[in-house]
């Protein structure tokens, strides 16, 4: 259970406005989602799939939070509001990932297999923000509000815009003609 602590830790550090452990625990709707969807993966991994499907929609009706049973969550994720994130089934999120409200970690319908995104460890999803297709968001990278990613993000960058493009990378702005 010591992931439980680690889901508590990283609230804390990511959002300055929770004040107790116990107010993470009672009214935090992306502790709750993230909490349950590992015993919907648990389910999931062992065929027992409309069991997995039923507790993950019941948590999304709670929560607003939609992530699939088969998406592969690493603990130190934290999903700040929430209302709206729906993650899906190949999706790959590594430890300290950040997801605001309204992510969107999906598939573009077209794609065989391993359909939707991977977020490497670090990265930072903004607001509103679709990932869509099996592409990897690079470690540390940050992703701009509203954008739409349709091609992988190189690690230690910020993309942003519709569709998304890498404005700085490694620190230094990018020239984009």
């Amino acid at each position: 259970m010591g992931w439980i602590k680690r889901a508590i830790q990283t609230t804390k550090a990511n959002d300055p406005a929770a004040r107790s452990t116990l107010e993470i625990v009672l009214t935090y709707p992306g502790f709750h989602a993230l909490f349950w969807h590992r015993w919907s993966h648990f389910l999931y991994r062992h065929q027992l799939f409309l069991l997995a499907k039923l507790n993950a929609q019941f948590w999304r009706f709670l929560t607003g939070i939609e992530i699939h049973p088969g998406a592969q969550i690493a603990s130190g994720v934290f999903i700040d509001h929430g209302m709206g994130v729906v993650i899906g089934e190949t999706a790959v999120v590594e430890e300290d990932v950040v997801l605001f409200h309204g992510v969107t970690l999906g598939g573009t319908g077209k794609d065989q297999g391993k359909r939707h995104p991977t977020v490497l460890k670090g990265a930072m999803v903004a607001a509103h923000s679709q990932i869509l297709g099996p592409i990897t968001i690079g470690r540390n990278s940050k992703i701009g509000a509203g954008s739409i990613v349709l091609q992988d993000i190189p690690d230690n960058a910020t993309a942003v815009g519709a569709p998304a493009r890498v404005v700085r990378l490694n620190g230094v702005r990018v020239k984009n003609d």
